[in-house]
């Protein structure tokens, strides 16, 4: 008789469709405990001239097909768009059509990075977030419109004052936490850093405990909501939204 390993009857499986130009993807695992399997697969590259054109080809809820075909054939349970604008770029009614889109390809259950940022802040109590991101307008005020409809308060939009789109690529985790600090203000119950492209996994319990209140970033929330789907919790110590359970 052939015995079976602790927890491989139970392990689980999630899938993540991330943005052709995703390059976290050592950090995003870094959430995932070891009886989870993650399988991570990509959009097709897209072309663009702004920002705003960027994220709103990456919206396109078909672009979502072949890949989210891919996660399933390979077994996944749970799918999420690990995207942060381009899943709010459309608003509720935009994250909405993405993870129907995700459903009626087979998905038993869909997530977006955008939806998990706003069961995230929920989750910590938060109500009145001030917001960190590295986009170039009119994105930033597509962010703080989408959070607004969702029912938030944005009491400040503090942007990483990026030149180009790529330059977010070379952001590092120093820049995170002074603009993050910067961008705080006292009547914020909690601080959003936007975007799967910063470094965040280190810096959030640093900056919580600097803040003395929830910092969510979107890579965070993506793992929170998709481990939560399947019954787990994410890692990361000191952060509190994980403190607060799975995402169900």
């Amino acid at each position: 008789m052939r015995l079976r390993g602790p927890g491989t009857a139970t392990r689980r499986h999630v899938g993540v469709v991330a943005s052709f130009d995703f390059l976290r993807e050592e950090e995003l695992r870094r959430w995932f405990p070891p009886e989870v399997r993650c399988t991570l697969t990509f959009t097709e590259e897209v072309a663009y001239s702004s920002n705003e054109e960027l994220v709103s080809r990456l919206g396109e809820p078909g672009l979502l097909r072949g890949p989210v075909h891919e996660l399933l054939e390979r077994g996944a349970e749970a799918v999420a768009y690990l995207c942060t604008a381009c899943t709010f770029a459309g608003g509720e009614a935009g994250e909405w059509a993405l993870r129907e889109a995700m459903a009626s390809y087979g998905a038993r259950q869909a997530l977006t990075t955008s939806g998990a940022v706003r069961d995230a802040l929920r989750a910590v109590g938060a109500r009145r977030p001030a917001v960190v991101h590295p986009y170039q307008r009119p994105v930033d005020s597509l962010l703080s419109a989408y959070l607004e409809t969702c029912g938030f308060d944005v009491v400040a939009l503090t942007s990483l004052g990026l030149d180009a789109v790529e330059d977010v690529y070379t952001v590092d985790e120093q820049r995170v936490l002074d603009r993050v600090a910067d961008g705080d203000r006292p009547g914020a119950d909690a601080v959003f850093i936007s975007c799967t492209a910063l470094p965040t996994y280190d810096a959030l319990p640093r900056l919580e405990d600097r803040l003395g209140k929830p910092v969510i970033s979107a890579n965070q929330a993506t793992a929170w909501a998709l481990l939560g789907a399947v019954g787990r919790r994410a890692r990361g110590p000191g952060q509190r939204l994980l403190s607060a359970g799975p995402h169900t």
